[in-house]
């Protein structure tokens, strides 16, 4: 994922172009209906003629810009968008592999490589979210599991490991007054028993672990509710219908502003697709 990012970036300042980070924005500045540019965190300003927003829809259009500029019927369909999100992300350094039962060997093996997915049946995956249905962690997560450092080794000293969780089912919001910042270290050690389960050698191994509940993803990453797809792939908002009906064509109803993340056609998923859609209506529109 980084390597992605870093090609891109170096192409783009192959092209001029000048690339700043750890620079919030306040807000993104309207005048006569067309956008003007963004005002950060800081209070400076920077003019623009275009903005492209990767951010998502609840980001751009209810917090970044202000209401007055945005015709009423579209903020209401915004208002309407579902974050919903069950997910949570546990990181963790390794001292070795995990050596699973069916695969004992040491070492990094094929099996390492790709995508492992703890979870026995359907039956298995309908159970997790029955919890999550009704405000509670999975007792049974579904685990979405890579090592990046099975195909990188410069990732991590030699020897050691990374190692990536991906958890369903882990709901946003919590019943019976629950708050993730009280749980999500009890959930993570649970997570950890169910790969433990099929790796026993993991929790001896582990040097160290990072726990992102829902809530930490929003407040770390700007995810409404914890959502990485920048808001529910369900299918009433997909295709024509994402962000929202009648404004699927990356364009939005300020002169300028465009939308290009996750937020907008065809949705979440490492692919650029989005990006690329929101570009080629940019450069049609100059």
């Amino acid at each position: 994922m980084g390597g992605l990012a870093q090609s891109l970036a170096g192409a783009c300042r192959d092209l001029g172009v000048t690339i700043r980070t750890d620079a919030a924005v306040r807000s993104i500045d309207v005048a006569d209906g067309s956008v003007r540019g963004v005002t950060l965190e800081s209070g400076e300003s920077l003019s623009a003629p275009v903005v492209a927003s990767t951010v998502d829809a609840h980001l751009t259009f209810e917090v970044l810009t202000a209401p007055e500029h945005l015709p009423e019927e579209f903020r209401r369909a915004i208002a309407r968008i579902d974050y919903a999100s069950a997910s949570a992300k546990i990181n963790v350094a390794l001292s070795e592999p995990p050596r699973f039962e069916c695969l004992p060997e040491p070492g990094v093996g094929p099996h390492h490589h790709g995508t492992i997915h703890i979870g026995e049946s359907l039956d298995t995956i309908e159970r997790a979210y029955d919890d999550a249905k009704y405000g509670r962690p999975s007792g049974t997560p579904i685990l979405e599991i890579t090592m990046p450092t099975s195909v990188d080794r410069t990732l991590a000293p030699d020897g050691q490991h990374l190692l990536g969780m991906f958890v369903q089912f882990a709901p946003y919001r919590l019943a019976d007054g629950q708050s993730w910042d009280a749980i999500k270290e009890s959930f993570a050690d649970r997570c950890i028993e169910v790969l433990a389960e099929y790796a026993p050698n993991v929790p001896r191994a582990i040097l160290h672990r990072q726990v992102l509940s829902p809530l930490d993803l929003e407040r770390t990453f700007g995810l409404t509710g914890g959502n990485i797809m920048q808001g529910a792939m369900h299918p009433h908002q997909l295709f024509v219908m994402r962000p929202t009906l009648g404004w699927a064509d990356h364009r939005t109803p300020i002169r300028g502003l465009y939308l290009g993340g996750a937020a907008a056609h065809p949705g979440g998923g490492v692919m650029g697709s989005c990006g690329r859609n929101a570009a080629r209506a940019i450069l049609a529109d100059r």
